[in-house]
């Protein structure tokens, strides 16, 4: 009687530690995918002000131009919510990731020079854009593994897209 209420006690105890242990994982998880998420689209609103001042400066691949001087302050707003998202990339991030973030809001200051005059090569412009829209798409490829999505990452957000590059072909 000892020997099965100790069985049953040791079975009833590797179950409920089992349970408590994925139940863990899926809320990590969770949190994982809304951090990931949170920065990402915190960083894409930082692109897109900084995508507009370039339209504004006539850069090539960029459209809906936003007044540099009025840019400027939303930038700097936006770059604060970016910090602070960052913050919590850090905590939850595996190290790959945090690093392939790191690639991405250092690729979007590099468009900032742009945006903000301190650049103004339109060759630079391209090549600067380009590496953003790689960094974003390591970004994305490492926090699907990270989180554990199977398949392949979207699509590459290359720039100029397809349809840009043949207009201006013809």
């Amino acid at each position: 009687m000892i020997v099965g209420a100790v069985g049953s006690y040791t079975a009833t105890s590797l179950t409920e530690r089992s349970r408590w242990r994925r139940a863990r994982a899926e809320r990590w998880d969770q949190k994982r995918l809304d951090t990931y998420a949170s920065y990402a689209n915190a960083l894409k609103h930082q692109i897109n002000i900084a995508q507009r001042m370039g339209a504004a400066r006539g850069f090539q691949h960029a459209v809906d131009p936003l007044d540099p001087e009025q840019g400027l302050p939303q930038l700097a707003e936006a770059e604060a919510r970016r910090a602070a998202e960052w913050e919590s990339v850090l905590l939850v991030g595996d190290a790959e990731t945090i690093g392939a973030a790191r690639e991405w809001h250092e690729a979007v200051w590099n468009v900032e020079l742009y945006a903000r005059g301190l650049q103004h090569d339109p060759a630079g412009w391209e090549g600067a854009v380009r590496r953003m829209s790689r960094a974003r798409d390591d970004f994305y490829a490492l926090a699907r593994r990270d989180l554990g999505i199977s398949g392949p990452p979207p699509p590459s957000g290359n720039w100029p897209r397809v349809w840009q590059r043949q207009e201006e072909a013809n």
